[in-house]
């Protein structure tokens, strides 16, 4: 009879170990794969604001949706100086200015318009995937909108928001981890996902996570 209460006893033991095992494990690779997917995210969503950017520089508002993001990215042409020379460090001892050396013919500046996704982003850049979110298994895109909202001295100011929530792209995870990460930003009372820019404050266009 003991030996039969000793197994039993080393079996619950066994198991038990093994459940906090994988309780720990669990907890940690919720984390591992939470950064993994965030970094890939706010990669997305820092192109999404460069792009945002330069679409108010050109028509004084952002974009209100992707589809006008991406036509402004494929069309239009942003300028783009192609620099050859630059001043030496006896041209600048002397005072020398870069025009005064363009114009003796030293160095080149020339100003060339190229695509706004090549001159944002470079060549290859795929336009058509900005709006989605760039984790493997998740088909969802990110969430686009825009206000134009009063700062506290008065004057208005035109702001955008793009974001994706953590019940999008971690909803395949370990689900109490999920419940309680959402919990503890509720409790901060911060968004519960990732997001650049807002369109209730007015905040430079920053990342929540910046």
């Amino acid at each position: 009879m003991k030996i039969v209460v000793n197994i039993l006893l080393t079996g619950v033991i066994v198991l038990l170990t093994f459940m906090c095992f994988r309780s720990i494990m669990g907890v940690q690779e919720f984390k591992w794969e939470k950064e993994r997917r965030d970094l890939a995210i706010q990669a997305r969503l820092i192109n999404i604001r460069t792009a945002q950017i330069e679409y108010k520089n050109m028509y004084g508002f952002h974009a209100g949706s992707f589809e006008d993001l991406t036509k402004f990215l494929n069309e239009d042409r942003l300028p783009f100086v192609r620099r050859e020379g630059s001043l030496t460090d006896e041209q600048l001892a002397k005072g020398m200015t870069e025009q005064q050396a363009i114009k003796e013919g030293l160095i080149r500046r020339d100003t060339l318009w190229v695509l706004a996704k090549d001159t944002l982003f470079g060549p290859g850049f795929d336009v058509a995937a900005l709006e989605y979110i760039p984790v493997e298994g998740i088909n969802a895109k990110f969430k686009m909108d825009t206000a134009t909202i009063a700062s506290a001295s008065g004057y208005t100011v035109k702001v955008f928001e793009s974001s994706v929530l953590y019940d999008t792209y971690l909803h395949d995870l370990n689900r109490q981890e999920l419940i309680n990460l959402k919990d503890q930003m509720e409790k901060m009372k911060r968004f519960q996902g990732l997001r650049v820019g807002s369109v209730t404050e007015i905040n430079n266009n920053a990342g929540n996570w910046e």
